[in-house]
């Protein structure tokens, strides 16, 4: 039985290419108004995974099923596709062509009528912020740019479901940031968002569900807010401004200090074990100890670590 709360939900899926196996036994399960995501490396999987939940590619073996519906890929359940929109990572744009022509002709595509299609040109242009370049020449465009016109390609038949491959890839931070926007926007109108990447930071400000993929199988699906509580371990950040040798010292004698490193600009970052009161503590300790700490705070480890020390853990 399909939950009607999930968005995409595969079962068993499979994708072998000769003697390879991209995607191995995946069950995944996404909830509707999700932003989902897709993290491994290099090789997992990701981009194959992707392509069969887009339809563009058949799976070996397994099941998918969008809304409730089971996603085949001959022309019997075309308006299940119609509920898809598939951002990879390679789409050629028309250079040639203007912003205003290249979205109509993709709204014509979709069949879309008078005056509905000159209302949702104008939507999606607002929506990624490409309002002034209307009327420009593609050619003209910067990659930033060029990605959100993608983007707003992607959504001009308004699909329920939105799947990204690597969209940010090679973009600077300010268009990296504009283009956050765009999801949180389309998040906010209710799409289900399942994204790839590799920078991990955007990630983790987007996605409140992540999945992570190693040697083509799904080995952690889960929300983030669970994925941090179970994974994500306890640091301090403490600078002074001098008795480092005292200061160490002190951390040596606390029970609740597994590990520190000494950080570039004289910082060092304690891996620690313990609750507030520890904490309190350990503050009270470098105190009395006169050591003249000027910075003593807390944070969790963020996604990039805890992705990476997995991935260790798999191939060790």
């Amino acid at each position: 039985m399909i939950n009607v709360e999930s968005a995409i939900v595969t079962v068993g899926l499979t994708k072998q290419f000769e003697r390879h196996i991209a995607v191995n036994d995946v069950d995944l399960q996404i909830t509707k108004g999700d932003v989902y995501g897709l993290i491994g490396p290099n090789g997992a999987g990701k981009t194959t995974l992707i392509r069969m939940l887009a339809a563009a590619e058949n799976p070996t073996k397994g099941e998918i099923y969008l809304n409730g519906d089971r996603l085949l890929l001959n022309e019997s359940n075309r308006d299940i596709k119609r509920h898809i929109g598939y951002l990879p990572d390679d789409f050629p744009l028309y250079d040639d062509l203007t912003v205003i022509d290249y979205l109509e002709y993709f709204a014509r595509l979709y069949n879309l009528k008078q005056p509905q299609r000159r209302q949702r040109i104008q939507e999606v242009l607002d929506l990624v912020n490409l309002e002034s370049k209307r009327n420009a020449l593609i050619a003209t465009l910067s990659r930033g740019m060029k990605q959100r016109l993608s983007l707003a390609r992607t959504i001009i038949h308004l699909p329920t479901i939105l799947v990204l491959d690597e969209p940010v890839s090679g973009l600077d931070p300010i268009a990296r940031l504009e283009f956050r926007e765009s999801i949180k926007t389309l998040q906010k109108i209710g799409m289900t968002i399942l994204i790839s990447s590799h920078v991990l930071s955007d990630l983790a400000e987007l996605c409140n569900a992540v999945g992570i993929m190693e040697l083509g199988c799904l080995v952690e699906s889960t929300t983030l807010k669970d994925l941090y509580s179970r994974l994500s371990r306890q640091q301090i950040i403490i600078s002074s401004l001098g008795e480092g040798d005292k200061l160490e010292g002190e951390l040596k004698n606390c029970h609740s200090v597994k590990a520190w490193e000494k950080l570039p600009h004289g910082e060092i970052k304690v891996e620690f074990a313990g609750d507030s009161q520890d904490r309190a503590n350990l503050l009270k300790s470098l105190m009395d100890a006169n050591i003249p700490i000027h910075d003593f705070h807390c944070q969790q480890e963020d996604l990039e670590t805890i992705f990476l020390r997995l991935g260790h853990k798999q191939v060790s």
